[in-house]
């Protein structure tokens, strides 16, 4: 049993209340535990961190790294590819590429060489499960899972319209099982089955969807129980209707109250947060200050932000109908795939721009998300990769939220009007570094109800990012002194020193077997392959998987 202990370094664990103390770590075997009682026992090794900052690793918890669309982008964007830094092969790494869709391996040591060590990918159906766990097997240093594509599914729409709470909650069950996924994910709830359909889109939460005899609201409110009923470590995660559209702020706060209670993490909330009208781009305007007060009131809310950044990138969405308007609204190319009974996707290449009034103000109102949540606990980092730009915009997003005169001189630079229609300028709040451990570690872990993730307590997984303490804050969490995943250092100044490890985490909720016989009847009624070649095995499953068990929320 191999002893590491990492000595004299300033350890930032909210989850604990330590602010910045100096304090030795012990671990054994891949996890933290308290020190040895036995005075005579000494570490196999010592890591001197004197003069240094240290985290848990981070946790991203909304992400695109993996599954059928991210493939998909990787082969739209050869362009992206030509002028990005390749990944260069070594004696331990694999070469790959890089730009906003980055190859598998290549994902997991950039998301390493940040000091990540879990990432939770946020949208993939079911029937590309398979193909997702494949693609995760082969991003190495992160433990990961992903979310379950749910809102446009079918056989879900038929129980949620016949008012069958027990068949749904089965079914809901079978399918996390079978797809080996984490949680539910709605992507504009019943607006891509009415794309798939027709070519159109939803805009109400009252509205019907198609010929299913059910609605927007109703879907929400039938997946959020269900996921309660269920227990799921994660609430149900919603990606809401309108995305993108100017007025969208009033769909939002309609899901939000239409929750009633009930626990739910809205998603990349950013894009869901602009007043106006459709087709009125001069009354673009921000909304955060609304919202974000119905989240501070209450608690049964997280959100995440997903940041806009300056620059090019991807944007790939499970939203279809959105796909087709960025599509129409850049003129750029364009891919759209349905998934059979499932879901659907939509990808275009987009350029954020500094002089963009509209670009402007979303960058603006990603980081009122930041500073107008009071509770640092319920509003996670996120750009939602790749959509409002690289996970490796982190440190960026970080200095801006932890220096206010920094992100002034960017609010001097841009589209004057930004100044009138957000609040940016005037909010004074900095981030301190226990609040930046909150949002990229202990927040996303806790809301995952990962208990062995975000903190440096006895029994948490050793994933450690040491820090060179540095005035230069963006310089300081781009370069992490050491990153240690599962006790072990995977890199060192800014090289990978290993190059394997990582582990699925998937859920195993309990349903009635009785049930099976319906879906399996329905399925083979309409589906392209065989019933019992859906499932998916746990051979699939990196580093032979992890069960995280239900009714293990934090």
């Amino acid at each position: 049993m191999t002893l590491l202990k990492i000595s004299g370094g300033k350890v930032v664990d909210p989850v604990h209340g330590i602010k910045g103390e100096v304090l030795d770590l012990w671990i054994r075997d891949g996890v933290i535990i308290a020190k040895p009682a036995n005075p005579e026992e000494t570490p196999d090794k010592v890591i001197d961190a004197s003069g240094r900052l240290i985290m848990a690793g981070g946790v991203d918890m909304h992400c695109h790294i993996a599954g059928p669309k991210v493939n998909l982008a990787r082969k739209m964007r050869p362009e992206d590819k030509r002028n990005a830094r390749p990944v260069q092969r070594t004696l331990l790494t694999r070469s790959g590429t890089g730009g906003s869709v980055p190859s598998t391996f290549a994902t997991g040591y950039l998301y390493a060489g940040l000091g990540y060590t879990t990432a939770f990918d946020a949208a993939v159906p079911p029937l590309g499960a398979r193909h997702a766990h494949e693609e995760l097997q082969d991003t190495p240093l992160l433990d990961k899972g992903f979310y379950v594509l749910m809102g446009n599914n079918h056989y879900a729409l038929k129980q949620i319209a016949a008012n069958e709470p027990g068949r749904l909650r089965d079914f809901t069950a079978w399918l996390l099982q079978a797809s080996k996924g984490y949680a539910i994910k709605l992507v504009n709830p019943g607006g891509v089955e009415v794309w798939k359909s027709g070519g159109g889109n939803i805009h109400e939460l009252d509205e019907q969807v198609g010929h299913f005899s059910c609605t927007p609201r109703q879907i929400i409110q039938g997946l959020a129980q269900t996921a309660m009923d269920l227990e799921l470590p994660h609430p149900v995660h919603v990606h809401c209707n309108n995305l993108g559209l100017p007025g969208n702020w009033r769909t939002t706060l309609a899901t939000m109250e239409a929750l009633e209670g009930r626990r739910a993490h809205l998603t990349h909330v950013q894009f869901h947060s602009y007043g106006g009208e459709p087709d009125r781009q001069d009354l673009f305007s921000s909304k955060t200050l609304e919202l974000a007060e119905y989240v501070n009131d209450h608690p049964n809310l997280t959100v995440d932000v997903g940041q806009v950044l300056f620059g090019n990138t991807t944007s790939m969405t499970g939203d279809g109908p959105l796909g087709y308007y960025l599509h129409k609204v850049t003129g750029g190319k364009w891919t759209n795939a349905d998934t059979e009974m499932e879901a659907g996707c939509g990808i275009v290449p987009v350029t954020y721009r500094e002089k963009s009034f509209v670009n402007a103000l979303q960058w603006a109102i990603g980081l009122e998300w930041y500073l107008l949540v009071k509770d640092p606990w319920r509003v996670a980092m996120s750009t939602d990769h790749p959509n409002g730009g690289s996970f490796l915009a982190y440190p960026q997003i970080i200095q801006l939220l932890m220096d206010r005169n920094c992100r002034r001189e960017v609010l001097k630079r841009v589209n004057p009007r930004v100044l009138e229609r957000s609040q940016l300028w005037d909010l004074d709040r900095e981030y301190s570094l226990e609040e930046i451990a909150i949002i990229t570690r202990a927040g996303p872990a806790r809301c995952l109800g990962l208990k062995n993730k975000g903190h440096l307590g006895p029994g948490a997984d050793a994933d450690i990012t040491i820090y060179n303490e540095s005035a230069d804050i963006r310089a300081m969490f781009e370069m992490p002194w050491k990153v240690i995943k599962d006790g072990v250092v995977v890199v060192d100044q800014g090289e990978i020193r290993e190059a394997e490890g990582g582990r699925t985490y998937y859920v195993h909720p309990e349903f009635d077997s009785a049930g099976v016989n319906d879906i399996q009847k329905w399925f083979e009624s309409f589906y392209t392959i065989q019933f019992a070649n859906y499932p998916v095995g746990e051979e699939y499953l990196a580093g032979g998987g992890v069960r995280s068990s239900c009714g293990s929320r934090s």
